[in-house]
């Protein structure tokens, strides 16, 4: 079962979203405006920026090198939250930032060890054939999401690709007295299958998946650190 890297803990590479067809959908959102990066110590920048639309799921930050590319995912995170400290940076570096919101239906809420998988999303069978992303409803949400206890503290999924255009599935969790799904891990296109090593302060969360696309791109901002 292929794992990916944790969110958390490296940049990933950027995925691209991909074109949709023509399902009936809304306009999408302006970019986002207003990002902002503050260099605060000579190797920390912070990145500040607007909620933005509220019909998105959350942002995803974008870092680059030059103001050409490549770009790397940075950090996904909830539409509530507007800023994020890239910390220890190379020193005398340039770094351009920009961001994206993100949207696409979501699973039905699961948990390990589980087979109660509430609402349409999570029982639902999937089509004979796959649906844009973009389509109303929750007809391209995954489905049949599974979330299987490991014997190294891990946790595999599973789930049913309903979306014929996703961008990736981004799995995000609900840690134990907390009101908010977070996104914690990202996976390819056409994926079905992901594993997750969970923290100490993650034993007893929550789950869904997303099948993910993209907004438009704000104006890109960088600064240079300073010495070391």
């Amino acid at each position: 079962m292929p794992v990916k890297t944790r969110l958390a803990l490296a940049a990933l590479a950027v995925l691209v979203a991909a074109g949709c067809s023509a399902a009936p959908a809304a306009a999408p959102a302006p970019p986002p405006q207003g990002l902002t990066a503050t260099l605060t110590t000579p190797t920390d920048i912070d990145l500040r920026w607007p909620a933005g639309d509220p019909a998105a799921a959350g942002h995803l930050l974008e870092y680059a090198n030059s103001a050409d590319g490549p770009w790397t995912a940075l950090q996904y995170v909830p539409r509530s939250q507007t800023a994020y400290r890239h910390p220890d940076l190379i020193p005398e570096t340039p770094f351009y930032y920009r961001v994206r919101d993100f949207y696409g239906p979501v699973s039905a809420v699961v948990q390990p060890g589980s087979d109660d998988r509430p609402g349409s999303a999570g029982h639902a069978t999937p089509p004979a054939a796959a649906v844009p992303v973009r389509t109303p409803g929750d007809a391209a949400a995954p489905a049949d999401v599974t979330v299987v206890p490991a014997e190294d503290a891990s946790v595999h999924f599973t789930w049913a690709d309903r979306s014929s255009d996703e961008a990736g599935f981004l799995v995000e969790i609900r840690k134990p007295g907390v009101a908010d799904f977070v996104p914690v891990e990202i996976t390819d296109p056409d994926t079905t299958t992901c594993a997750l090593s969970l923290l100490p302060d993650e034993q007893g969360p929550a789950f869904r998946v997303r099948a993910l696309y993209y907004g438009p791109l704000s104006p890109v901002v960088d600064r240079t650190t300073g010495k070391d």
